[in-house]
């Protein structure tokens, strides 16, 4: 005759010892929160120093039209201030990482096409939407569906 005894609290097997990788979702919510919430807060502040190294003519051709319109810069920003608040309070994440994602399409292509200099954030920044995104898959399946009923 067997029992099956269920581990101590503090043993090995309990539920207390789970694996680190649990909190990864969080860690990379709270990464991608913080970055865009201090880079957005910083397109109305201007807190962060620009950086010593000249842009190139293509870049600041790319920049100087986004500026021209008057209201570009302050809509990205404000956009990532939100989608930075959102992600750092766990509300409403799937619609952040929808709002967020041409912002980094366009942060990356920035970078791979315009100016390299920061090409390495903005390809951590874009794993880090991509994981999130994974992580919430559940959310974004409805968005997914080739065809749909208004209901």
């Amino acid at each position: 005759m067997t029992t099956e005894t269920t581990p101590a609290a503090g043993s090995p097997k309990g539920p207390e010892n789970k694996s680190f990788a649990r909190y990864l979702p969080t860690v990379a919510r709270l990464l991608m929160g913080l970055v865009f919430f201090v880079f957005g807060l910083n397109g109305f502040f201007n807190f962060i120093p620009p950086p010593k190294t000249p842009m190139s003519e293509a870049a600041m051709g790319f920049i100087g039209g986004l500026m021209k319109t008057g209201y570009m810069f302050p809509m990205i920003a404000g956009t990532q201030v939100l989608v930075g608040a959102l992600l750092l309070t766990n509300l409403f994440v799937p619609l952040a990482l929808a709002l967020i994602a041409p912002v980094i399409v366009n942060i990356v292509a920035f970078h791979l096409f315009l100016e390299r200099s920061g090409t390495p954030i903005a390809i951590v920044v874009a794993l880090l939407e991509l994981y999130l995104a994974w992580s919430y898959r559940e959310a974004f399946c409805s968005m997914l569906r080739p065809k749909t009923r208004p209901s």
